[in-house]
């Protein structure tokens, strides 16, 4: 399985909307526990703002599981959720986004709530540089030293990678495939190896 995530160190996007100023802040961040760590730290960045709403999708676009988000003290469905909703249709994975409200006074109401805080990750989209990640299984496969040239051949087609490798009366490697890949790469172990190498699944 593959899919993109954030490949720049932090994106910023600030704006003024009557006189409350907000800042958003997006990430790439691993899992749910990193999410909250970067919420925190942002929060301790800006302890005098009102309000620290935030929202994520930590793993793949799909891994509903790895969806989270706040609306830190605004009305309920005006913060947490627009932004979330902008970062599922990014259709990138592992990333968050905190919003910093230094409230100026003037009420926006939910609409203006809603605009503001969804249009905050909107813009920093805009501006985040993504790159592609591969969920890659682990294989075992051991082969002759006079393969090994044409082995490497094979893995940098395919887009393997090698994980260890250890060099003993024979090669002994455990590679790095995406499954989406395996029945194309075991044809093609096969045929150019006459059946003599095996792909084994580390469990």
């Amino acid at each position: 399985m593959e899919f993109f995530i954030p490949n720049t160190q932090q994106t910023i996007f600030e704006e003024e909307i009557k006189k409350s100023r907000f800042i958003t802040y997006i990430r790439h961040t691993e899992g749910l526990e990193q999410a909250k760590a970067f919420w925190a730290e942002i929060k301790t960045l800006h302890s005098q703002a009102r309000h620290h709403c935030w929202a994520c999708v930590a793993g793949s676009p799909d891994d509903s599981q790895q969806y989270g988000f706040s609306d830190d003290g605004e009305p309920s469905g005006t913060a947490g959720k627009p932004m979330l909703n902008h970062l599922q249709g990014s259709g990138l994975g592992e990333i968050s986004a905190v919003v910093v409200r230094y409230y100026g006074g003037i009420l926006l109401g939910t609409g203006g709530l809603v605009k503001a805080y969804g249009n905050g990750v909107q813009q920093a989209l805009q501006q985040v540089e993504k790159k592609r990640k591969v969920l890659r299984e682990s294989y075992r496969l051991q082969c002759e030293y006079d393969q090994f040239h044409s082995l490497q051949n094979l893995f940098n087609e395919q887009d393997i990678t090698i994980i260890e490798q250890e060099f003993t009366e024979k090669i002994n490697l455990i590679i790095g495939l995406n499954p989406s890949h395996l029945s194309q790469v075991k044809n093609l172990l096969t045929q150019r190896f006459s059946g003599k190498l095996t792909l084994n699944k580390v469990e």
